[in-house]
């Protein structure tokens, strides 16, 4: 058995299961499960982002390098954000000024962290499809979407630094913002299924 090409397949499965149920949560407005299921992502991605980093040649190992270490960085990130909404505001009275730092809804402080972490995210996988070499059609498209996700980076790191979102919690259902992450799933969904049927094939 090739424990390599199982976690890796695993961990492509992990990635498409998740963003299809985040982008279905977000749609019925169920927000504890898109909360559960982002803090699940990030264990997902990083399986599938060491397993492009192992195939990576010699010559392109620091760009292979470099997207493993922000897959890590992201998934700090996101899961202090997620689990923090699934245990200290979900269970705890927070006062007004808590509210507005750590409520995702609130568009403070955590969410900006989330819009990092999502910005880091970005970065990983365009260094990842750097550092690969594509032996067939569908890893050509795997490795565009890739790139291409990358751009993400410079809307997710400084769209919060204009103060965009600051008047955004007066909204309260967030639709526009919700309308923004089912499109970004429909982006990144494609890349687990790539990714699953690459190590498949692998």
């Amino acid at each position: 058995m090739d424990l390599n090409k199982m976690i890796s397949k695993a961990g492509s499965a992990v990635v498409t299961v998740t963003v299809f149920l985040f982008m279905v949560f977000l749609i019925i407005d169920f927000s504890m499960g898109s909360y559960f299921v982002c803090l699940i992502l990030p264990i997902g991605f990083i399986m599938m982002t060491a397993g492009l980093h192992r195939e990576c040649e010699d010559d392109r190992k620091i760009a292979a390098n470099i997207g493993l270490i922000l897959a890590a960085v992201y998934a700090t990130f996101i899961m202090l954000v997620y689990y923090s909404q699934l245990t200290t505001v979900k269970n705890e009275q927070l006062n007004e000024q808590a509210a507005k730092l750590l409520e995702f809804g609130r568009f403070g402080l955590i969410f900006n962290y989330d819009l990092l972490g999502y910005g880091v995210m970005a970065l990983s996988t365009f260094f990842t499809g750097l550092s690969m070499k594509p032996e067939s059609k569908a890893d050509k498209w795997l490795r565009a979407l890739m790139m291409i996700h990358g751009v993400f980076y410079f809307s997710c790191t400084f769209m919060p630094i204009t103060g965009l979102f600051a008047n955004m919690s007066s909204d309260g259902n967030g639709i526009g913002g919700r309308l923004a992450l089912v499109l970004w799933c429909v982006y990144f969904l494609p890349i687990g299924i790539l990714s699953f049927l690459h190590f498949r094939k692998k």
